[in-house]
């Protein structure tokens, strides 16, 4: 079953609309950066960018696969992303200066981050669309653990929408026990925006196990598509 790989057409590429987060010119270099060097040493195809929202605050929500996964979210997108990044990375200098500027923003993992969440709800609620790999920390064996509770948060309370993202294939390509990645096969999938109203009719453990199953009908239906084996969960 071919499925799109398109821009939302309301998405204009330079102008965003009213009210929405603009990239800055960095931003900008950055992500053609990465959308030259990656594909060339990747085979990497984006599906359905079309589910980007035009206007609205907007939380993704990722599985987390490699280092790799916030650049392979990021660059099929037209609107620039914020990322939560854990916070050891912002502890070299040099370093926490690249990732700043490109609107990575600290969270310290295993706890309840109070700041690192009132810094993305100003951030969504500013227009703008920050990027969660729900599961805390990158995957094992591949499959899609259990998502943070703090998600369903962020969701009914600042973003307009929230979509679902599922990377498949750079855990092949760069699993957490191999010190350099790998040429291979990625995928990236966006799923349907889910919009506030209908986020907010949910339980939020209710709602964040739906975007779980959600994510995990994306990742079984592309590992169908590219001839991968389907990974079993117990539901």
């Amino acid at each position: 079953m071919k499925i799109a790989s398109y821009a939302n057409p309301d998405l204009p590429k330079w102008r965003m609309a009213p009210g929405v987060t603009r990239p800055t010119l960095f931003y900008r270099v950055m992500r053609m950066g990465c959308r030259v060097f990656m594909p060339g040493v990747w085979k990497i195809r984006v599906f359905n960018r079309h589910y980007e929202p035009a206007t609205g605050g907007v939380v993704y929500i990722s599985n987390h696969q490699s280092f790799l996964d916030p650049m392979l979210v990021g660059f099929g997108l037209q609107r620039p992303l914020s990322y939560m990044a854990r916070d050891t990375l912002f502890k070299q200098a040099a370093f926490r200066r690249l990732i700043t500027s490109v609107n990575a923003f600290p969270v310290k993992r295993g706890t309840a981050d109070v700041g690192a969440l009132k810094e993305a709800m100003r951030r969504i609620k500013g227009g703008g669309g920050v990027l969660l790999f729900a599961e805390g920390t990158r995957t094992l064996d591949g499959h899609i653990g259990p998502l943070l509770p703090g998600v369903a948060m962020l969701a009914q309370r600042a973003a307009q929408w929230t979509v679902p993202v599922v990377i498949d294939g750079a855990y092949e390509c760069w699993p957490r026990t191999q010190k350099l990645p790998s040429p291979g096969s990625i995928v990236v999938q966006y799923g349907p925006a889910i919009p506030r109203d209908e986020a907010r009719k949910h339980d939020p453990q209710d709602f964040v196990n739906l975007v779980r199953t959600q994510m995990i009908e994306i990742q079984t239906d592309i590992r169908h598509r590219v001839g991968r084996p389907e990974l079993k969960y117990e539901m």
